[in-house]
């Protein structure tokens, strides 16, 4: 898909104008890697802002124009179409960067369903690392191949600046980071995700890689949470240039964030030291993907909310009755 020159100008002129945090009056503030968080105990409500911010090695890298607005549209696409597979806590999205939700208690892991070998297991396998999560992966993978079936990678969700760390389903349940009813109503509701996805990204022409979920506490309902199937969460890949990219040992072509990743390798970055400053270039080709990424999944066409967007979402909240 050809991006516009319009949409590539539309980019370019708003690499200045991102939502790069929020400071609202309002509830209290917790603030993610990418998403601004407004815990409103009396109401049993989260406001979500997503803001414009990219970050990889969990590191905090700059701002991407639109980026916000692509992740929270997609998320709340893919809420409102998995509502009948399993609950989440999306309650309405007033505003393009916006979600209200419902107050939960987020669970301290992160379930990632890969349906291929690629990315950061590819790269401990290629080191020969053959137990990893509590599986033991066998000889003779390539890069890229994949799976029998997809596989359950979980990882623990540490702090803003921490590494997540590898960890088994047999380490979660013993360490009670989640007990054995919840992890395995979780591994449950992820592989039942996960398929879904698939099926849905095949109809668009689209592999989906991999992803993660989040899931908390709603009261006493295990709910899903944060985001799904966009390209901060997932890996996708072209489905008609697969099978020739991987014949011939080729990168895949791909519309997610593994395009700044490799950007930042390829400068020496892979978590540690000083973060790269990213030149205009790879900020716009960066957006241009999220937008392609967006239209490719939903099948509709991008449009862009542009300009200085504090003051739009305080006004929207405001309509909506909070006081920020």
């Amino acid at each position: 898909m050809k991006m516009k020159e319009d949409m590539l100008e539309e980019i370019r002129a708003n690499i200045n104008k991102t939502l790069k945090e929020t400071n609202l009056n309002i509830g209290k503030l917790f603030r993610g890697k990418v998403r601004d968080n407004y815990i409103l105990a009396d109401r049993q409500e989260r406001i979500i802002i997503t803001t414009d911010r990219i970050s990889a090695f969990d590191r905090i890298l700059g701002t991407l124009p639109f980026k916000g607005q692509v992740l929270n549209q997609l998320a709340a696409f893919w809420f409102e179409k998995t509502r009948g597979i399993f609950p989440n806590h999306l309650k309405s999205s007033p505003d393009p960067a916006v979600m209200i939700t419902r107050e939960c208690k987020p669970l301290p892991v992160e379930v990632v369903v890969r349906g291929y070998i690629t990315g950061s297991l590819w790269r401990s396998y290629a080191e020969g690392k053959r137990d990893m999560y509590g599986i033991k992966w066998p000889e003779g993978l390539m890069k890229d191949q994949k799976l029998e079936a997809p596989v359950i990678t979980p990882t623990t969700k540490e702090e803003l600046g921490a590494h997540d760390k590898p960890v088994s389903a047999e380490e979660i349940m013993s360490k009670g980071i989640v007990d054995e009813e919840t992890w395995s109503a979780i591994e449950e509701a992820s592989l039942d995700l996960f398929n879904y996805g698939t099926e849905h990204l095949a109809k668009q022409g689209l592999i989906l890689v991999d992803t993660k979920y989040e899931f908390g506490i709603a009261g006493e309902e295990l709910v899903l949470i944060d985001e799904m199937h966009t390209p901060d969460s997932s890996r996708f890949w072209y489905a008609d240039e697969y099978e020739k990219r991987f014949t011939e040992g080729k990168q895949q072509k791909m519309i997610d964030k593994e395009y700044v990743r490799q950007w930042l390798i390829s400068k020496g970055f892979m978590g540690e030291g000083a973060v790269p400053e990213i030149p205009p270039e790879i900020i716009v080709e960066a957006s241009r993907r999220y937008i392609e990424a967006y239209e490719k999944i939903t099948g509709e066409e991008f449009l862009p909310v542009s300009g200085e967007p504090i003051e739009r979402i305080k006004g929207v909240l405001r309509g909506k009755g909070y006081k920020v």
